[in-house]
């Protein structure tokens, strides 16, 4: 599967938390000729199921982004916008984005707006409207934005838009392409709303109860004051974020998978954020879970960047748990 052009495929999707039903079809049609049964739950989240008679395993990626929300439009056709997810004002700046219908726009900031102390109060988006009734033409109040940059290949890195966290529903499809049949009862989840409290892999978890859950997201890379993982390290095994300390037994399998396999890997102590393993693991009356992560440069910005390799070596530990023993 070339990453690139997979990830080209997703991100061409509309997809902000809460309207996430069009990267889910693209993720359906890819997903397709691998999978056993094809599903979508209540919340919207995409359940991709390879059949076992084995545990149940739940590996979980998601597939919302952050992104803007129309608050109201001002006389002189200015949008004002609510977040969806963790924006910073510094990287939504003068970032070109785009509205689910088509149409385009810049953000900017007030004349008045102090750059030392920005916030996203400070900001609107200019979609080149004249006047409140011209720009309520092209968009309404509720309608949603995302970052309207592109996927570039930089040497053996990738800089693009919602590698978080699109870079792992790559990483997912990878593993589902290669996995060569096991006996485990193996789910393959896209899930929903994470950006904006986990919200959809709770009701996943608790839908397919699974015996071993893995979260699957990218990680800080380069950041030292965060986190330990860089950039070329491979698959970060996760020990702890703010959401979830790991189940020993869940990091030290992966640990021994990646040696056993030569799977290019680190372990993950992270400082900041937390993955949809926050709310997998307290599901019905627990699951032993674990995570596995891309280290990520410029994390919720228009051009985060991850390396190919890590991207590969996650997929490759994806693929090498669905087939463990784990009886």
């Amino acid at each position: 599967m070339d990453i690139l052009k997979t990830l080209t495929t997703i991100n061409a999707c509309h997809g902000p938390s809460g309207d996430e039903s069009g990267v889910a079809d693209a993720i359906e049609a890819l997903a397709r000729p691998y999978a056993d049964d094809i599903r979508r739950d209540v919340m919207g989240n995409l359940i991709v199921h390879k059949k076992g008679n084995g545990p149940r395993i739940m590996f979980a990626a998601h597939m919302d982004s952050i992104g803007f929300i129309v608050s109201f439009v001002e006389e002189d056709g200015k949008l004002r916008f609510g977040r969806l997810g963790g924006l910073d004002p510094y990287a939504c700046i003068y970032t070109p984005v785009r509205f689910k219908n088509g149409v385009k726009g810049v953000i900017a900031a007030d004349d008045e707006a102090d750059e030392k102390k920005l916030t996203l109060n400070d900001l609107y988006i200019d979609i080149g409207a004249k006047s409140r009734e011209d720009a309520e033409k092209q968009v309404k109040l509720g309608d949603t934005a995302v970052y309207d940059a592109p996927a570039l290949l930089l040497g053996e890195r990738i800089s693009s838009p919602y590698l978080d966290n699109r870079i792992c529903c790559v990483a997912l499809l990878m593993a589902l392409e290669e996995m060569k049949g096991t006996k485990n009862d193996v789910y393959f989840v896209f899930t929903v709303q994470e950006e904006l409290g986990l919200r959809g892999a709770g009701p996943a978890t608790y839908g397919i109860d699974p015996q071993y859950g893995i979260a699957v997201d990218i990680t800080v890379g380069d950041e030292k004051k965060v986190g330990n993982c860089k950039l070329g390290d491979g698959a970060a095994i996760k020990v702890m974020d703010r959401s979830v300390i790991c189940h020993p037994q869940m990091v030290k399998k992966l640990e021994v998978l990646a040696k056993e396999k030569h799977i290019p890997a680190t372990l993950d102590v992270l400082r900041a954020g937390g993955t949809d393993a926050g709310a997998i693991y307290s599901s019905r009356g627990g699951v032993c879970t674990g995570g596995v992560s891309v280290p990520c440069r410029y994390t919720h910005s228009p051009v985060e960047m991850v390396e190919k390799k890590d991207v590969e070596a996650t997929a490759d530990l994806i693929q090498a748990f669905a087939e463990a023993d784990l009886d």
